[in-house]
């Protein structure tokens, strides 16, 4: 039950951020880069505040069912670049996230409230930083520019009941999945139409968007085209493409029309980016090979000189012998080759960070970390290493404190959580593990699940512990409003 419960959640998922890529209304422009006016168009199809909540119920449902990867390193390196793009960008009316979904497809996606998806297949494909802040940049405008909003704001017209089905579907699956996804199903059936008449305006519309955000934000304005070819060439003997290729047609018009808009902007050099390097080989060696292959093929690299930046090869040569529990010898990398020459990189940090610890040496890592910990408390790859470092080394109450810290200001963060928890149940903190659980689970959109752990708190709380009891009970009730206020919208 458990195992159909999830397939259909995760369908449920994919129906609904496919449906970003469906396109409202062509627009007219005298100049075609000048930027559209938006503001609040859309608004009587979904407000801002409504798809915020969308937003963030959908990707609850996400972190549970869709093979999403929970990497601070990656979600570091992510986060950051997205950022470098969205402070250029019109019409941010929200905070955007920006997360990994490890696919080996070249695919990458938006949905409402500012959230975007990168599959680590586009990321091993791309060849430099500006090709993938060009994907970023497309789908950051399909946001700011309210695609799906405008396109339900015209479906409204010819079909309120299929956008009555879009939006509901995504609430009703909250309490009933089966029933959910029937609506799903109804209302994309009605509207697929109108959705493929749509794309093509639209596509146009955030490539252009986004090829002004590009150069604005310091890239190389070629990156789309670039990417573009590279796309059109790994599937041009494809008889079924992938799905960005689906939801994003692809065809050579458009590849010439992103060269054409990109003579537009300053010619740019841009070195080679270190980081993006780092987090490609981490990627290849993490998620897209298994553990002989990546040792092989990372040997045979480092050693015939076949790379851009050698740290980021010997790194991923260091990350491949970790898989295969060859931990002295990613240890003569990670600490020889890397770290004397850049002792605050974050990537190496974490690296030597897991070697301590599947070593048996914990407080080796603590001790590492200090300083940097010190200097960035908040740091998410910091703070998560020293705290699961503290764990191994059994200083409950340090890592615990270090993690109440962190949370104050990344209140959503699933490892910060469930690392917590560990701490407690290690701690014999019984009553504040189930809270922590409580926390995962919400995380997760299982609401149910998370009044149920807050339940075993309480019931594990002291007598005389009124205050903790009353907390207790005050998130039970920000739980159940929580749901309910989805089933209202």
């Amino acid at each position: 039950m458990k195992k159909r419960l999830s397939q259909k959640l995760l369908v449920l998922s994919f129906l609904i951020t496919a449906s970003l890529s469906s396109i409202a209304q062509s627009v007219s422009y005298t100049n075609k880069n000048a930027l559209p006016e938006i503001g609040v168009v859309a608004s009587d199809a979904i407000s801002l505040d409504k798809e915020m909540i969308v937003g963030d119920a959908v990707m609850r449902q996400m972190r549970g069912q869709s093979p999403l990867i929970a990497d601070p390193v990656l979600d570091e390196y992510l986060q950051d670049l997205g950022n470098r793009l969205v402070i250029h960008a019109e019409n941010a009316k929200f905070p955007f996230r920006f997360f990994w979904v490890n696919n080996d497809a070249i695919n990458a996606f938006a949905f409402f409230g500012g959230h975007i998806g990168v599959h680590t297949g586009l990321m091993r494909r791309a060849n430099t930083e500006s090709e993938l802040a060009s994907v970023l940049a497309h789908e950051i405008s399909h946001v700011t520019q309210r695609h799906i909003a405008r396109s339900m704001q015209a479906q409204q017209r010819s079909s309120p009941l299929a956008i009555a089905s879009l939006i509901g579907g995504v609430l009703i699956a909250m309490a009933n999945p089966q029933a959910g996804m029937a609506a799903m199903q109804a209302g994309q059936a009605a509207s697929v139409q109108m959705q493929i008449d749509y794309t093509r305006s639209n596509e146009q519309e955030a490539d252009r968007i986004g090829i002004a955000m590009l150069s604005r934000a310091g890239f190389d304005a070629n990156g789309a085209a670039d990417f573009f070819s590279i796309m059109a060439e790994e599937y041009r003997n494809v008889s079924r493409p992938p799905a960005r290729l689906l939801t994003h047609p692809l065809t050579e018009s458009r590849i010439a029309d992103a060269r054409s808009r990109a003579d537009d902007y300053p010619s740019r050099f841009v070195p080679v980016s270190k980081q993006f390097e780092l987090a490609k080989a981490r990627i290849m060696a993490r998620y897209s090979f298994e553990p002989d292959y990546a040792v092989e093929y990372f040997t045979a690299q480092v050693d015939k000189k076949a790379y851009r930046v050698r740290e980021a090869s010997l790194y991923a040569l260091a990350l491949s012998y970790m898989r295969t529990e060859e931990y002295d010898k990613a240890q003569e990398i990670i600490m020889g080759d890397l770290l004397t020459k850049d002792s605050g990189n974050l990537f190496y940090l974490d690296a030597a960070t897991d070697i301590y610890i599947a070593k048996g040496e914990p407080l080796k890592a603590v001790e590492m970390l200090s300083p940097f910990v010190e200097n960035s408390p908040r740091n998410q790859v910091l703070a998560l290493n020293q705290a699961n470092a503290m764990i191994s080394a059994s200083r409950y109450d340090d890592a615990i404190s270090l993690l109440k810290d962190f949370l104050l200001v990344n209140d959503e963060y699933q490892i910060a959580h469930q690392l917590m928890s560990e701490a407690y149940q290690k701690a014999k903190r019984f009553s504040q593990m189930h809270q922590s659980k409580a926390e995962v689970y919400a995380l997760y959109g299982a609401y149910t699940r998370a009044v149920d752990e807050l339940q075993y708190a309480y019931n594990f709380a002291k007598d005389d512990d009124h205050l903790q009891k009353q907390r207790i009970r005050a998130r039970i009730k920000q739980f159940r409003d929580q749901e309910e206020r989805l089933q209202r919208l």
